[in-house]
């Protein structure tokens, strides 16, 4: 490595120091606010988008026996409740009891008029011939048939057949047992109570309302803090031939990079969601559906990632959750940190083997760089997976009808993670031209 020394000729700490750090720090404050909020709001975000997701989970929807048997019974009742005969109808079913009678007949004087062998059955035979005429009986067939009908089709009778039908669905209905219905049911009146709502029509509406309220607000936020950034680089341009101010730049830019750090790891980076928003079918004539039913949801932070990992009971996943918090959170860290020494501490610590190391050599095992490609690869892959088997279970027929929704999407937490490697990268970069900046001053100065 070429050799490097501290400037000798240490600048005055003036008045435009002062003026800076005051302009700084207004920026750093503001840049940390803005952090502060995105991260808040993010953890809110996914907060509410599981809460969503565990109401409208398919298990308690689609896969749910209790869902199935309500909206089911809700269409037999419907049917019950609104059956009418037609007159059609009292046609076909006249001409039936019509059938029906003349058989009955047919089949009574075919046994009375059998063989009697009892002086009982004899007298009833004799009897039944004498008064009755079987040829008569048939003739009125019709208008007993239409009385059974008109009987049938009274209110009275309408509302007793109603009755039973209903009371054996219901019937139905209570036999019926779902293993999740405890569960799905002290969910629901957890979450109801929490977003203050009594139906899920209410609960859908408040979710999506406070969430697009949520994401405009966390990207104003994650735009102010690339603001923030902005104009702290723009001073670099403006100020980069003064030399005395350098230092001072340079130290407050190294709080600038750990904001973003500190904002890049904890906030969310990826989410994955996927759901079936509509499943239609038709069940006696009438349209059965389920809505926004969730098929799988996870949120996480790189934190979060790292965290997963190390709980795992496997060996190999506790490694690479090790290696990320090592390479990609403390290291960084520790690579801010020396940076800060090497340029503002005495020459014997600035010189200081590990600190030089750190602020000049360690860049080569900073991983950061490569979670920013392997997060951008992930999110390709699992874009392309998801929305390759979602579209297998689209389908539009006239007995069945399903959509299906991939809302798997990089998170602000991933761009403000970028932002903090392309700001580090710089940095290091302008470190590197302020030491060279100074050992060539050194070598110009016959006295140094």
């Amino acid at each position: 490595m070429t050799r490097i020394k501290k400037n000798t000729t240490v600048k005055k700490f003036g008045l435009p120091n002062v003026i800076l750090i005051i302009g700084l720090s207004i920026l750093l404050c503001g840049e940390a606010y803005f952090g502060y909020r995105l991260h808040t709001d993010s953890m809110e975000q996914e907060q509410i988008k599981e809460d969503y997701s565990m109401s409208n989970n398919i298990t308690f929807g689609l896969f749910s026996v209790d869902q199935w048997r309500d909206r089911m019974t809700e269409v037999i009742n419907h049917q019950v409740h609104d059956f009418t005969m037609t007159s059609e109808q009292k046609k076909d079913l006249q001409e039936q009891v019509e059938q029906e009678l003349h058989g009955l007949i047919t089949k009574a004087v075919a046994e009375i008029n059998k063989p009697q062998k009892t002086l009982g059955g004899k007298l009833k035979k004799l009897a039944f011939n004498s008064f009755v005429d079987a040829d008569d009986l048939q003739k009125q067939v019709p208008s007993f048939a239409k009385t059974i009908i008109d009987k049938v089709n009274s209110p009275a009778s309408h509302k007793r057949l109603k009755s039973i039908a209903t009371s054996k669905v219901e019937q139905l209905a209570n036999e019926t047992y779902d293993s999740t219905a405890v569960a799905n049911t002290a969910v629901t009146k957890h979450l109801y109570k929490k977003y203050h709502v009594s139906n899920p029509t209410e609960f859908n509406k408040e979710i999506d309302s406070r969430l697009a309220a949520i994401r405009t607000v966390t990207y104003n936020y994650a735009y102010a803090m690339l603001g923030c950034v902005l104009v702290a680089l723009g001073l670099w341009w403006l100020m980069r031939k003064h030399v005395q101010l350098q230092t001072t730049l340079f130290v407050m830019s190294l709080l600038f990079a750990f904001i973003l750090l500190a904002v890049g790891v904890t906030a969310s980076i990826i989410e994955v969601d996927a759901r079936i928003q509509t499943l239609d079918f038709m069940l006696l004539g009438e349209k059965v559906t389920f809505e926004n039913q969730v098929l799988f949801f996870q949120s996480k932070s790189i934190l979060d990632i790292i965290e997963v990992l190390v709980k795992q009971p496997k060996p190999d996943a506790i490694v690479v959750g090790v290696l990320m918090l090592l390479f990609i959170i403390i290291l960084p860290v520790l690579r801010i940190t020396a940076k800060g020494i090497h340029l503002l501490s005495g020459k014997k610590l600035a010189e200081n083997k590990v600190v030089k190391y750190l602020t000049f050599e360690s860049g080569k095992w900073d991983m950061a760089d490569v979670m920013v490609v392997g997060i951008l690869m992930t999110y390709i892959g699992l874009n392309g997976i998801l929305k390759s088997q979602l579209s297998n279970l689209n389908i539009h027929n006239s007995l069945l009808t399903t959509t299906t929704v991939n809302d798997t999407s990089l998170q602000p937490g991933y761009f403000i993670f970028v932002v903090y490697v392309v700001f580090e990268t710089l940095l290091s970069y302008i470190l590197k031209r302020i030491t060279n900046d100074n050992v060539t001053d050194q070598e110009s100065d016959p006295l140094s």
